[in-house]
């Protein structure tokens, strides 16, 4: 590879850390290339990215960035190294990697390290929790439920009663001897 294929390289992996808000680098080694591509393959069926690619080059994308990733690159980048690419979801890069050694009943891919909305997490020990990470649109449906919640106790009230004021007071009575 060329100076200025690796430059091109660096300069298309910075845009891409820039532009995704998760990615999780890898381990893979000591898996045949077709276990890699069955890996690529089910990551593609997730809608994520999967790419082997040098230290060096992670490295110098990541020095581009705003965020500091020092201590990321000192611990991470080190042997073999993949980077998977969520553009939507934290734990879906988590949740392919766990499918995949349940699947190929192997410990590889194995977890170096993800960033999570510029948060760094690193070791393999962080898989079982990145994996249950909860997305923002799961979180914003918990909280839309929450909310939602007290009006429909008050609807429910309401129509038991037949839509009347007095079993709404019966109701609310009720409730009231219950606490």
């Amino acid at each position: 590879m060329t100076r200025e294929e690796k430059q091109q390289l660096v300069g298309e992996l910075s845009e891409k850390l820039a532009s995704t808000d998760y990615f999780y680098v890898t381990d893979a080694s000591g898996l045949t290339v077709a276990e890699i591509n069955d890996f690529r393959r089910l990551c593609f069926e997730s809608g994520l990215e999967y790419r082997v690619v040098k230290n060096t080059l992670i490295s110098k994308a990541l020095e581009s960035l705003e965020t500091d990733y020092t201590e990321f690159s000192e611990k991470v980048l080190k042997g073999f190294s993949g980077i998977i690419f969520s553009p939507e979801i934290g734990n879906a890069p988590a949740k392919v990697i766990k499918d995949y050694h349940k699947k190929s009943s192997k410990e590889k891919p194995e977890l170096k390290g993800a960033s999570i909305d510029s948060d760094v997490f690193i070791g393999s020990e962080n898989l079982d929790m990145l994996s249950k990470l909860k997305s923002k649109d799961e979180l914003l449906g918990e909280v839309i439920g929450l909310l939602q919640s007290p009006a429909k106790n008050v609807i429910s009230a309401l129509q038991s009663g037949g839509q009347t004021i007095s079993g709404l007071l019966k109701a609310l009575e009720e409730k009231s001897a219950e606490n």
